[in-house]
């Protein structure tokens, strides 16, 4: 294993160090970790919080910042953070008008997520929580219930976070961030493997002229392992794989924060159809070159105009990445004028930021 660290014990201690003294808009506690605003609680403003494993960087953390997320909770590399984080951090953000949780959807994450749900709203928060699924490759896996939660993620957090800047109040916000997980899908892939830091080796072994259709941000096993192709052909599996994909109803549980209960609501994704608009984001796992991911994304608009949907913003970068892992993944978000509206909001974070 060759990586830039000391003690492995250490690793996200001395990175969100790092973070701080790079970024003196952002304030960073160590004990429990989270990062926030430095001016949070931001008065008047829902607030929005992410998290998870570290390991997908600039995801959750460097998307910190003026209309994006008020706080970000990481948790060990590709392992969820605690309820006490996510708490704590959520006490951090609140100015009274609420806190949004966007959660993945990792059996780990929503377990915790929702302890921390709970103990917010003991202390007379306002609170609610979004689960993101939006990868189309597995439905139910050793990982999750239903399907993970992946690059959609970094679309929910920019769109809901410049409706909070916006003035939306917590149930509007919600409401776009839910809209935004039925309206985006995702898949991935990867030539490679990554090393977790106190593994010490590879998540899993890829020949040297194999690939894996499908795979989830922490290395989870894809669709299908196969020979190398030419990117043409990875990148058209990909977008049929999104568009093609039909209705996907599920149940999800939701805060109800006036009688204190979990509901379950039944949500039907929308399929993509001819003369859609989306948002098209092609996402670097790690390892992959920029150069290779405008390749792909080359396909990716070919494709995308010969099913008659209209690319009318882009994103193209490493976002949400799995440490070193060489792969991409690509998310295609159907726009209405709203989503348009808070996507073109300015932001400024550390890992994202334009209009200011």
């Amino acid at each position: 294993m060759k990586k830039l660290i000391n003690a492995v014990d250490d690793v996200i201690k001395e990175q969100l160090q790092g973070m701080a003294a790079a970024h003196p808009e952002l304030r960073v506690n160590i004990d429990p970790h989270y990062v926030v605003r430095a001016d949070a609680p931001v008065q008047g403003k829902v607030a929005l919080v992410s998290g998870g494993g570290s390991g997908h960087e600039p995801m959750h953390g460097g998307f910190v910042g003026e209309g994006m997320l008020d706080g970000a909770c990481p948790g060990e590399v590709f392992t969820s953070p605690t309820p006490d984080q996510i708490y704590e951090c959520a006490k951090a953000v609140n100015s009274g008008a609420g806190v949004l949780l966007i959660v993945k959807n990792y059996t780990g994450d929503v377990l915790n997520f929702e302890t921390a749900v709970e103990m917010a709203h003991a202390e007379g928060i306002n609170i609610q929580s979004i689960l993101i699924d939006d990868d189309v490759a597995v439905k139910d896996s050793l990982y999750t219930a239903g399907r993970r939660g992946v690059g959609g993620t970094v679309l929910a957090e920019k769109i809901a976070g410049g409706a909070a800047a916006a003035g939306y109040d917590l149930a509007r916000c919600a409401d776009l961030c839910r809209k935004v997980n039925q309206y985006a899908r995702s898949m991935g892939m990867a030539l490679t493997s990554c090393t977790v830091p106190a593994a010490g080796r590879p998540t899993f072994e890829l020949g040297d002229d194999e690939i894996e259709l499908g795979i989830g941000i922490h290395g989870e096993p894809g669709i299908e392992r196969t020979k190398l192709k030419p990117v043409d052909e990875i990148v058209e599996t990909m977008a049929a794989a999104i568009i093609d994909d039909g209705a996907y109803t599920r149940t999800v549980r939701e805060w109800d924060n006036d009688d204190g209960v979990w509901v379950e609501k039944t949500l039907t994704d929308e399929p993509f159809k001819a003369g859609d608009q989306v948002i098209a984001f092609v996402n670097s796992m790690g390892g992959t070159p920029v150069s290779e991911l405008y390749a792909v994304y080359r396909k990716l608009a070919e494709v995308c105009a010969a099913r008659g949907l209209t690319i009318v913003r882009n994103l193209i970068g490493p976002y949400i990445t799995s440490l070193e892992m060489q792969g991409c993944s690509i998310t295609l978000l159907k726009a209405d004028d709203e989503i348009l509206k808070c996507w073109d909001a300015p932001v400024k974070t550390p890992g994202l930021r334009w209009g200011m």
